[in-house]
């Protein structure tokens, strides 16, 4: 009897099994069956206002001019987005004019990416929840080429699938070598938490943790048929850890050179205000920056004019609202509440406005794969302050004809330092050194990103 029942549960428990693949594989074949002469867009947040939203419509753009027969989809876990509100949003937050509206995918399963949704093992719960996410973007619509924009590289393997020829965008690596160097050598960062830095144990766990995960990840993107990568520095790690140098393409991101380049580069300079353009998230290290100015405070000398910070970014999600409180709470503790301002969900001519009146730029997140603030504080003028650290360190805050273009730190006494030095300037000291900034900056263009972008993409898109 007991034979019996057992035979009967394994029975039950393999027909549920085979029906289940069976219903996936019907799904999968009848996708693959009709894919659409289209590009689809994985980007779940179309609302987060950062480079790599301005990332997106540039390459929606660049998509439209030089293949115009094919459609351009973006899928979105945004429910309010429609067609017409993200061209809006392209011109009105970024300057990008699209040819004409992209379509749209709305996606209901965007909580499996959230951050929120996995207080612990993060990357792997995000990455897992990624691949659950694209399938159901997928089910509802197969374009010929999947575009993600967003770095989600678990989903590619379900994009190949479906017979989707897989293109991405990669901003930075889920993972690099520099986190786990970090983690071995137990240093407490936004993403190695205090607690696990100071235990051997929890380290040498987090240790494997990182392991297993980069070499899921470096197998999950070696799917890509293209990857583009917006930096020298996440060039380096994605090439050691996907494998595939053939396929990977380094694409300077597109930057708003030309429109800021207008500003005059002689400007009010009393009070001298620092600019500090970011999203409210934890790597941009917002405390740091309102430390060192609180502490460059205090060392100016009295017959020197005291600087004003102004905080410029966008929320994401009440994490980020709670982030920039703080930042205000901070502000007041360190006695400076009457020299910072705090501007929220700028509209992209307002940005403009604040930046042409910037003598500096602060930037101050480790390992920032790019930096795209840092390129335009230089095009518009501002003397740049950045992080001395991957993408300002290796690409942009560079001599240009042998002038310096900006500082570069790491602790709030070499912040603190920088902004010092920057109050203590002449002003012709300030204008060749803006000046310097502003040619190099113009490497890193919008003009040159559309060139360089559809010289990668053209060998994919020959037969579209």
């Amino acid at each position: 009897m007991g034979d019996d029942v057992g035979f009967w549960i394994w029975s039950l428990i393999a027909s549920t099994l085979l029906a289940l693949i069976l219903g996936l594989a019907s799904i999968v074949v009848s996708g693959r069956n009709n894919i659409k002469r289209a590009v689809g867009f994985f980007h779940p947040y179309t609302n987060d206002g950062g480079g790599g939203e301005r990332v997106l419509w540039c390459a929606v753009k660049a998509i439209q001019e030089e293949c115009p027969d094919l459609d351009c989809v973006v899928y979105t876990g945004d429910h309010d987005a429609s067609p017409e509100s993200l061209m809006g949003r392209a011109i009105d937050r970024f300057g990008v004019n699209l040819l004409h509206p992209p379509k749209v995918v709305h996606l209901f399963k965007r909580k499996w990416i959230e951050e929120s949704t996995y207080p612990r093992f993060t990357m792997i719960g995000q990455s897992l929840g990624s691949v659950y996410l694209s399938w159901e973007a997928l089910c509802k619509f197969v374009p010929l080429y999947y575009f993600d924009t967003s770095g989600y590289a678990f989903t590619y393997p379900v994009a190949r699938i479906f017979g989707c020829k897989v293109i991405c965008y990669t901003h930075y690596p889920t993972i690099s070598l520099d986190m786990l160097s970090r983690v071995l050598a137990r240093s407490s960062t936004y993403n190695n938490d205090a607690l696990v830095a100071k235990s051997t144990l929890l380290s040498r766990c987090k240790v494997i943790y990182y392991t297993i995960f980069s070499w899921l990840y470096g197998i999950m993107g070696s799917c890509a048929h293209l990857a583009m990568v917006n930096s020298s520095w996440t060039q380096s790690h994605i090439e050691k850890l996907w494998q595939i140098p053939g396929r990977t393409k380094r694409v300077y991101p597109p930057c708003d050179t030309s429109g800021l380049q207008v500003l005059p580069l002689d400007r009010r300079a009393v009070p001298p205000i620092i600019i500090s353009v970011a999203q409210f998230r934890p790597e941009k290290a917002h405390t740091l920056q309102l430390e060192a100015f609180a502490a460059a405070i205090k060392k100016l000398d009295a017959d020197l004019p005291r600087p004003k910070l102004q905080f410029v970014g966008s929320c994401r999600n009440q994490a980020d609202e709670q982030r920039l409180q703080n930042l205000k709470d901070l502000a007041v503790k360190l006695k400076v509440e009457d020299d910072v301002e705090f501007y929220k969900n700028l509209m992209y001519r307002d940005l403009v406005r604040l930046l042409g009146d910037a003598v500096a730029g602060i930037h101050s997140m480790i390992d920032e794969h790019f930096g795209i603030c840092v390129v335009e504080y230089m095009a518009a003028g501002a003397i740049p302050i950045a992080h001395n650290s991957a993408g300002p360190k290796m690409d942009i805050v560079l001599e240009e004809d042998g002038k310096q273009t900006g500082f570069l730190a790491q602790s709030v006494t070499e912040y603190a330092d920088a902004i010092l030095q920057v109050c203590k300037m002449t002003e012709n000291e300030r204008l060749e050194m803006a000046g310097a900034a502003r040619r190099r900056a113009c490497r890193f263009s919008e003009q040159r990103f559309y060139e360089d972008f559809k010289a990668a993409v053209r060998p994919i898109l020959l037969h579209c």
